[in-house]
Formats: structure tokens, sequence, C-alpha cells
């Protein structure tokens, strides 16, 4: 099941009402989903203390919202948010050259990355096309972490492992397993992970390090990263600190109205400030997972260049994929931003963009879309022939109804 719907009721004066939002990435409702279903976290306990919904989302019973994905939304844009991302994986990488060995598998040059320093990469494969994205942090010069995407913590493995060198010297551990990760997201986040970490606690934008010494006893790692574009953090740590940590984050933001917030609210985040969605706004075809039956076959197959994503290519440097990167980036297609200035329906995945509002003049599809809670309008993300910004285009958003968009440079915020 690709969509669910969160207490919806329609309202044409409003532009949420009761709406919380369609959520256009795979999950199903576990309310009565037996114990040997999907994995539950180290905080699976405090979410239903907290009164959240619970989803299937690939494999991890996870909260989509625990209030609504409009208010936590915004107490995450206007304060602080707290989130369970342990779905998320945890690799590292250990050995002499582990910088040059990276560089040579990813679109990023890690040699321009000190250690203390985060970034971002697309690992592609031998045709151009990206596997998964990653934020990686460099702890020294033979030690570097990295955060594959929930669902492709196999799949990156089976991709690396045989791309090692012969001699052993460069090692991946799978840290995944027994490893939690609570994402701390806000302009209050800093201010909150000084009042747990001390003075030291918060690492400062893409920058990290381990865990300072703290009244908690906690031991981990913490680096100034997050999907939400936001200052914050995510910390990992052991299981069994988990729940523990997450009590003294909450009430270490109490006066500055820190809510705990779901994968709901975490999309829209993301989408605000233009982040790619592994799985939805691109799609490895060596996994031979099924589209969208919106979208042409193989529409999601994009290389880095397609995906319009600066910060995470360094063109000085060569790595797997590069050529073939080049190559499918001359035909002109870019993943770009939607801003909806006529009133209608929100841009969903597979909807259609056409260049006039009543000819058949296809120029791609949406990969991401909902209405945005900070700004009260539709917004999207879209594959596109020739994208110009400031063009207007139109979104069919029904058989009979086309709304019309800007073509904007993200983030919308």
């Amino acid at each position: 099941m690709r969509l669910i719907v969160i207490n919806y009721t329609p309202n044409q004066t409003a532009p949420f009402g009761t709406f919380s939002r369609v959520l256009d990435v795979p999950v199903t409702p576990v309310a009565c989903m037996a114990h040997d279903g999907p994995v539950r976290t180290a905080l699976y306990q405090k979410h239903l203390e907290a009164g959240a919904t619970m989803v299937d989302f690939h494999g991890f019973e996870l909260p989509i919202q625990y209030s609504s994905i409009r208010s936590e939304h915004l107490a995450c844009r206007e304060h602080a948010g707290l989130f369970d991302v342990s779905h998320m994986g945890l690799f590292t990488f250990e050995g002499t050259g582990v910088r040059e060995w990276l560089s040579s598998v990813s679109t990023q040059n890690l040699s321009k990355f000190a250690p203390g320093r985060c970034g971002y990469t697309h690992f592609l494969d031998n045709d151009g096309r990206i596997i998964d994205d990653m934020i990686f942090a460099v702890e020294t010069d033979y030690r570097i972490h990295g955060v594959p995407n929930a669902s492709m913590v196999e799949v990156m493995l089976n991709w690396l492992n045989p791309l090692l060198p012969d001699d052993a010297s460069i090692r991946i551990k799978d840290r995944s397993r027994g490893t939690s990760i609570l994402a701390l997201q806000g302009p209050s986040a800093p201010s909150i992970a000084s009042i747990v970490f001390g003075k030291d606690g918060y690492p400062g934008r893409f920058k990290c390090r381990n865990i300072p010494m703290n009244a908690l006893g906690i031991e981990g790692w913490i680096q100034g990263t997050g999907y939400t574009g936001e200052a914050g953090v995510e910390i990992f740590v052991d299981d069994g600190d988990a729940p523990s940590l997450w009590s003294a984050l909450l009430e270490a933001g109490r006066d500055f109205g820190i809510v705990p917030v779901g994968l709901g609210a975490r999309d829209t985040l993301r989408l605000e400030k233009g982040y790619l969605l592994s799985g939805q706004d691109f799609l490895w075809p060596g996994l031979n997972e099924p589209l969208s039956e919106d979208l042409p076959e193989n529409f999601l197959s994009r290389g880095t260049l397609e995906s319009n994503v600066p910060f995470g290519l360094s063109p000085d440097h060569d790595f797997i994929g590069r050529a073939d990167m080049e190559e499918r980036a001359t035909q002109n297609v870019r993943w770009t931003g939607l801003r909806c200035i006529s009133r209608g329906p929100s841009p969903r995945l597979g909807h259609q963009v056409h260049s006039s509002e009543n000819d058949d003049s296809l120029i791609g599809y949406i990969t991401s879309g909902a209405p945005s809670p900070s700004l009260g309008i539709g917004i999207g993300m879209a594959y596109l022939d020739d994208p110009e910004p400031g063009q207007v285009v139109y979104i069919q958003t029904s058989p009979r109804k086309r709304v019309a968009a800007e073509i904007v440079r993200p983030p919308f915020l």
C-alpha cells in the first residue's frame, strides 16, 4: 500500500481544515498487528505512551503522528521536534585509505572533509543511476560513519562489499542493529542538546563528535545533521540508552515547546526544503520494485545531475558511474520545485505536469507533493524537461483540473 490518509475531513474554506495529509510512501496501519510483525524500535513503548498512531514503514513499526501532522510540523519549524529514526542504518567504514576508497565509489570527494565534519553523497551504479544517498561523518582519517536509508542497508552492503580492496585494508561494519537514532530538530534544538549533554552538546551544523560526558552517563555519537533543514542533531546510542535519552530530551525541551514528531511531518518538513526521498524521488531499478502505476517505466531511475542536488556532488574527482551520469544529464531533465499559484488539490505522486493549461503538452511528473503547513499552499517536486525558474506550468491534479504552478529552485522556505 503506497498511500495512507490520516484524519482527513474536506474543508473548502481553509487550506487544511482537519486535513493532516496523504503520505506518499509505503506504509501500512498496524494497530491490530501481531507482535511478530514489523520490527519495534527501542522507543516503541514511549510512542504508545505519547498516543502515537503507529504504522508499518519499511518493516519497522513507527509513529506517523502523535497529535496531527500539521501541528507537529509547525512545532518543529518554530520550536523543536523529537523524532525516532532508528529505522535508518549505520555503517562504519574503517582502514587506511578509507577517504580515497569512499570517494572512488561515491559522488562526493571526501578528502575535502576534515575530521569532525559531515557531508552528503550519492552512490551510483555502473550506468550512472542513483542506488542510494547517504549522510556521512568523518571521525578520523581512518574512520567514517555513514547512514543508509531504511530499506537499503542490505542492498548497500551487497553493492559495496565486492568493491572493497582485495588486501582487506578497509572494512565496513554494519552497526544498524542495536543502535537507536534520535533526531532533535528545530530552532531550539541546540539549546536543548546543550542542557542534556553540556556546553559542548551541540557540535554545530554539519559537524560531529562523540557524545560528551553527561549526567545520564550515555555514550554514543552526535552530529549536526537532520532531514528538516532546521538546526538540530542526530544522536546515535545503544538501544538500551534510547528510552532514558528520549525522556531527558523531552523534559529538557519542555519550556522550549518541544513535541514528539512522526513520519508524516518528517515528510512535509523535508519536502519544504527540497530534500530527496529514497524510493520516491529516485528508485534504483536494481531493486526490481514496482513504480506507481501513474509513472512511466523506469521514470525514477536517475543520476545525480538529473536530481539537481549540487551539494552531493564534487565534480573534481572520478567515481563509479560518472561518465554515464554525465551522459544521462544531456537529456536536460531535472528535478525541480513547483509552487502552486492557483486553487485546487495539492500535487501528488504521479500527477502529470504540462506546459499548457489545456493542450496535451506533457513535460514531466510529480514525485513528491503535499500542502505545505508553513506556507499554506500546495508544493511539489517533479522531473521536468528543461525547467526554467519562474516558468508557469500546470499540474493535472484531477481528470478535469489543472492547477497552475511556478517552477522554483528549492528550498521553498
